[in-house]
């Protein structure tokens, strides 16, 4: 099985979204955009839809992502930039939804609050790194390696970039993540822990993998 492997378009939002979703839980219930909206799916699958097209372009937009695709059907996606500024797009995307969908200023705080849990355990790669993030595989196409074959295709575009090394980060406890990433080349960076972290997601922290792009 040969996928197709294209850039996400604006009509990939609800898939994108998904996949969002799906990346952020990992081997866990609820992951950032659960925890951090406290709504029900539905409406956060909503929130992350607007994120993958907003005019604040962001790790959590369309244009970040590529999307393997088995006999026409979208299956596997992940994101691919810079590190340099990923954070700093984040905020101005998050709060330009917020208004869109008429969120008032304390709902905004509160949500900022709620999501603040992972501050003591984020953990990326330096600014001259190419991040993947937001790696996912619906559960239908799991086991077909359509994620080494994203990945390759995600480290090819950061060389043709100029970028000599690339980093991934994921929650701790998530193996077929860590095992996929060693299979692409990865290994073990850094980790962080928080035992609030832990309490609150069930996971530890997490974990850094770094390649060399060559």
């Amino acid at each position: 099985m040969i996928p197709t492997i294209r850039p996400a378009r604006a009509a990939d939002a609800d898939f994108i979204a998904h996949t969002i979703l799906l990346a952020q839980r990992g081997p866990v219930r609820r992951g950032w955009f659960d925890i951090a909206l406290a709504s029900p799916e539905p409406d956060v699958l909503d929130f992350i839809k607007r994120l993958a097209v907003a005019r604040q372009r962001s790790w959590w937009h369309t244009a970040k992502f590529f999307i393997a695709e088995v006999e026409g059907t979208s299956a596997a996606a992940l994101c691919a930039m810079p590190s340099r500024g990923s954070l700093a797009m984040a905020k101005p995307a998050l709060e330009e939804v917020a208004r869109d969908i008429g969120m008032s200023a304390r709902d905004l705080a509160t949500m900022f609050k709620r999501g603040d849990y992972s501050r003591a355990c984020w953990i990326q790669g330096g600014d001259d790194d190419w991040l993947i993030e937001h790696v996912a595989s619906q559960p239908a196409y799991r086991g077909r390696g359509l994620m080494l074959r994203l990945i390759d295709h995600a480290l090819a575009a950061g060389r043709v970039a100029g970028f000599t090394r690339a980093s991934i980060t994921f929650l701790i406890g998530n193996d077929a993540a860590e095992r996929c990433y060693a299979k692409a080349g990865f290994s073990f960076a850094e980790e962080k822990r928080d035992a609030a972290f832990e309490g609150l997601t069930g996971a530890p922290g997490f974990r850094r993998f770094s390649r060399a792009i060559s």
